[in-house]
């Protein structure tokens, strides 16, 4: 990257990557967190909380995935920009909006 929160990696190379580990961990960890910790304040149907866990984990990965490297032995494997991890995430997705939006019992 040539943006300012590029970092020189030890073992990655003289180029500036971006610190995905440190989006990975705003956004997995501090701002679900917050909206997990709001979304549960009130009573909910069963399985709304795993449903809003399982979309933003998901939409966070498949965001942060996108100034990651891909994986060496499988590169891209779509369209020229979708990797292994964004494919994975599709699954995670769906299964989060069924609960979420999944007619109550």
């Amino acid at each position: 990257t040539d943006g300012p929160l590029g970092m020189v990696f030890p073992t990655g190379g003289p180029l500036p990557r971006h610190p995905s580990q440190l989006y990975e961990a705003g956004l997995e960890g501090l701002v679900m967190f917050v909206v997990l910790w709001v979304y549960s304040s009130r009573i909910r149907p069963t399985g709304r909380v795993s449903g809003l866990f399982a979309v933003l984990y998901g939409v966070f990965r498949f965001a942060v995935e996108f100034v990651r490297q891909p994986d060496p032995q499988l590169g891209y494997l779509a369209f020229g920009w979708l990797t292994m991890g964004q494919v994975l995430c599709v699954p995670l997705l769906i299964a989060g909006l069924w609960l979420l939006f999944r007619p109550v019992k």
